[in-house]
């Protein structure tokens, strides 16, 4: 691999920032990960300078490693939008997002505003007085429509920023039901040239409702390299339905499956996430699926699958939207054997 190591932080500095923008009287917040100049250098790591923020009114504040408002190192970089999951929201996957920023990416994520964690927090307060939540389907009815329009949206807005994005090195990755975002906007928005489905929703699975199997949109009428990174323990959306969606897609494809990796490993704060969704009061439409939920311990530890999930990201990315040769190489080898040299069990297809 000649030394090429997308596994490891980038060389660049990162930095953050938060727009927000409004479509449709609805406020879009964005975060913003791009390369900082060389002055921030070890500031987005350091514990007394990298950002932290509010996440939860009342519960302690938590971090990432970016620098809030450094100053964006100069040129035009490849740009990642990034869609968060049904009930996440922006900075769910800093993990991700701030490791792409420091191999030079601009990265955005948008909160789908109605279909964030704040949304969930009010249902869980709302079933915890013994109240009822809408039918899900009514909220997924109105987020099909929404979701891509929002990350089209937001590359819509980055691209006029002064420059700092190359509106011909676009690319997407997106979690769950930000899966199946990525999957859809890639069919609509021309300007993706590579995607990034990570336990995309869309394919079989055990949920009482599936809208998003009859919407999900791989009609592509060009070829975009598409890699999936799906959970081998996944029990919300198993196995069975990131089989399906990867059969479906055209073009150059590949997936890795992260062996004894759930659903929300691909979140930020794995374990404390894990073990809350496993123990919060659901909708009785999802009670079976909780019930399937292992036990943290049972599973892969949370930094070693987000070392495999970052290293697969750049890789791909890199591959795709610089032309990187040796990006390529790893992604054409044995992935299998890279991932088990850093302590990753999985299965490539």
């Amino acid at each position: 691999m000649g030394g090429y190591d997308p596994f490891a932080r980038g060389p660049f500095p990162v930095g953050v920032r938060t727009v927000v923008l409004s479509r449709q009287d609805r406020p879009l917040p964005v975060e913003l990960w791009y390369p900082a100049t060389d002055e921030y250098a070890g500031r987005d790591v350091a514990e007394s300078a990298r950002d932290t923020y509010q996440l939860i009114p009342g519960f302690p504040p938590v971090w990432q490693e970016a620098v809030r408002d450094a100053t964006p190192r100069p040129g035009r970089h490849a740009l990642v939008a990034f869609s968060h999951g049904y009930g996440g929201h922006r900075r769910q996957s800093t993990f991700l997002c701030t490791h792409l920023a420091s191999h030079g990416y601009v990265v955005a994520a948008v909160d789908h505003t109605g279909n964030t964690m704040l949304e969930v927090v009010q249902g869980v307060l709302i079933l915890g007085a013994g109240g009822r939540l809408p039918h899900p389907d009514t909220v997924l009815r109105e987020f099909v429509i929404l979701r891509p329009a929002d990350v089209s949206f937001t590359i819509d807005h980055v691209l006029g920023m002064d420059g700092l994005a190359d509106p011909d090195r676009i690319g997407m990755a997106g979690h769950s039901f930000g899966g199946w975002t990525t999957l859809t906007t890639t069919a609509r928005d021309r300007r993706i040239r590579a995607a990034l489905p990570l336990a995309p929703a869309g394919g079989a699975s055990p949920l009482p409702v599936n809208l998003l199997r009859e919407s999900v949109d791989l009609r592509w009428d060009r070829e975009v390299p598409t890699l999936y990174v799906v959970a081998g323990r996944d029990s919300l959306l198993p196995l069975a339905g990131m089989h399906e969606l990867f059969e479906q897609t055209l073009g150059v494809k590949r997936m890795v499956v992260v062996e004894d990796a759930d659903h929300l490993h691909f979140c930020d704060r794995v374990e404390e996430t894990h073990e809350l969704f496993r123990m919060m009061p659901q909708d009785p439409l999802f009670e079976d699926v909780q019930k399937a939920i292992p036990p943290i311990q049972d599973l892969i530890p949370g930094e070693r699958a987000h070392l495999a999930i970052r290293g697969l990201a750049v890789a791909h990315m890199d591959a795709h939207l610089r032309g990187d040769e040796a990006a390529a190489r790893l992604l054409a080898g044995d992935v299998r054997a890279a991932l088990s040299e850093r302590g990753v069990a999985a299965t490539v297809v």
